[in-house]
């Protein structure tokens, strides 16, 4: 069995999703599960977790909605705006929803380098341990030395970091600043890392596997086998490499390990992090 702990679906709008750039064009249209299920069966990927490409409660609506019609789905991962004061209602409604397992803001794309430090924003994460919701950190290297100061204000607060914190895979190099973080981050046992948003950061058509090994390694070296987690990001992948493409990256790297620690990357750990109830294999809606 496997999870694939991190994919997105939307039915694509230029107004929101702006992020998605004319290099980009090929992700310029709608993506619902019904787009991926093949694929995913024939990968031997028996459930996913959705996860927010839209800052906004709509998105988080929409994601459920697509779990409560679809147990491929296994958990999603929505959008709150912790900087509002009525955060803890918020929290206390969207804890009735089933499917909703945690929560993610794009600090990426957010011009204060030190937002994950606001005062408002650390009050609003500061209620999520109450709801057993997680939390998803997507950031670039240079947020690294932020995010271990913001998880280390959180020590029952399970964190999962995307995409490898973002290395500029596409320079071959692993910078002191990059590795350091990452193992600062590890340090932390509540925080776990998904080996997923590899290809985009990479060269998106002159890429090879063994491109990303030395990222790997610094990961997993870091975290263990015990608090990592693959995620296919599709259909963002799809700018560089195709869903079993992603997956076979990872595999492969995977093949140095027992059969039981495999099992912890790709589904394991996940279904822990997340808190998961795992349809049946092969099962769909």
């Amino acid at each position: 069995m496997k999870i694939d702990a991190h994919q997105h679906f939307w039915r694509y709008a230029p107004e929101t999703h702006g992020w998605i750039t004319e290099r980009m064009g090929v992700l310029k249209r709608d993506f619902l599960p019904r787009d991926l299920e093949a694929e995913r069966i024939a990968c031997g990927v028996t459930g996913s977790v959705a996860v927010q490409a839209e800052q906004s409660e709509r998105e988080t609506n929409f994601l459920l909605g697509l779990a409560e019609c679809d147990r491929s789905i296994a958990g999603v991962v929505g959008w709150l705006d912790f900087r509002g004061r009525d955060i803890c209602e918020r929290l206390e409604r969207y804890s009735k929803r089933e499917r909703l397992v945690g929560f993610r803001h794009l600090v990426e794309f957010e011009a204060d380098d030190d937002f994950l430090l606001r005062e408002d924003f650390l009050r609003g994460i500061a209620h999520l341990e109450r709801y057993g919701f997680t939390y998803d950190i997507v950031i670039f290297p240079r947020h690294l030395a932020n995010a271990v100061k913001f998880v280390e204000k959180f020590p029952a607060q399970r964190f999962a970091v995307d995409h490898l914190a973002k290395p500029e895979i596409r320079s071959g190099r692993v910078s002191m600043e990059w590795r350091d973080g990452i193992a600062a981050l590890a340090a932390h046992p509540n925080v776990y890392c998904k080996l997923s948003g590899m290809v985009t950061e990479a060269d998106w058509v002159n890429w090879r596997a063994d491109d990303f090994t030395p990222y790997l390694d610094a990961v997993v070296g870091a975290f263990g086998v015990e608090r990592v987690m693959f995620g296919s990001d599709w259909p963002v992948c799809l700018v560089a490499a195709t869903y079993a493409q992603v997956l076979g990256i990872v595999e492969a790297y995977a093949g140095r390990f027992s059969a039981n620690e495999r099992e912890k990357i790709f589904c394991e750990n996940a279904a822990r992090f997340y808190g998961l109830e795992l349809p049946a294999h092969g099962s769909a809606a």
